[in-house]
């Protein structure tokens, strides 16, 4: 389509003899050459446009711009929306997964567009939300994890990614933490250390890591923290040493 720019003026301007609305929209004022135009190579032309025209929108979902078609799709039905799932543009596509009902979604849980699953992962029931647990980008996953109910996180706790399962460590029941608390990344291991069960974070006060460690005194019954007041890390040999005098203090304090 083609467009008339003038000397000095960068602003697109579509053709207007060109254009199947001259004579209605052009001639009642809802489009204007330059600033409100569906035919314009221009994105927000084309939103003024439709936010005008509402209506036309769904003249435009199969438009040869790909552009045309994602701004359209922001205006039709619902309904209307089930007539470009198979859209070859990935915008126009993460249009639909915003809009589309929620018990449709499920036909784009497979789209090869990473933004698009992502918004189906945020979006979809809970009840499918599920099978997005094995997605090949991780990043979905993690939406999973963040949205699965705690006590359904268990296939995840393997997690190829760092991220993930540190998703899940923050969200996993305390009781079944200890099935974490091997894990390879110290960050992940941390975290297991700071929820577990004190009796079970003693276990990682040998940890190999010092942030796991530090995690581990903070977490422990009071009754071993004796044991590492002399401890060759000063950190937690300070903590332990805090802890003691506040458990001492409370103690004191009830007792008067």
């Amino acid at each position: 389509m083609s467009e008339e720019v003038s000397d000095g003026d960068l602003t697109p301007k579509a053709d207007c003899k060109k254009c199947p609305h001259r004579a209605t929209t052009l001639l009642a004022g809802r489009c204007a050459p330059g600033d409100t135009c569906v035919l314009a190579m221009s994105g927000r032309q084309i939103e003024r446009f439709f936010r005008e025209n509402p209506a036309l929108a769904v003249d435009y979902t199969g438009d040869d711009f790909w552009e045309r078609r994602a701004i359209a799709a922001r205006y039709i039905s619902q309904q209307r929306l089930l007539t470009m799932l198979d859209d070859p543009d990935e915008v126009v596509r993460r249009v639909l997964a915003y809009r589309l009902p929620i018990d449709k979604l499920d036909v784009l849980m497979n789209d090869t567009d990473r933004e698009v699953r992502l918004t189906i992962a945020d979006r979809i029931r809970l009840d499918m939300l599920e099978r997005l647990a094995d997605d090949q980008d991780y990043l979905v996953r993690v939406y999973v994890a963040r949205r699965l109910p705690a006590g359904r996180l268990f296939r995840m706790i393997m997690d190829r990614d760092r991220e993930v399962r540190t998703t899940v460590a923050e969200r996993l029941p305390r009781e079944s933490l200890v099935l974490m608390k091997d894990d390879p990344e110290p960050e992940v291991r941390s975290i297991v250390a700071s929820r577990i069960d004190p009796d079970v974070a003693t276990g990682m006060l040998h940890d190999s890591d010092w942030r796991v460690r530090i995690a581990a005194i903070e977490r422990v019954p009071v009754s071993v923290l004796h044991d590492y007041v002399n401890d060759e890390d000063q950190d937690i040999r300070e903590i332990a040493l805090m802890r003691i005098n506040e458990s001492t203090s409370s103690d004191k304090d009830y007792d008067s």
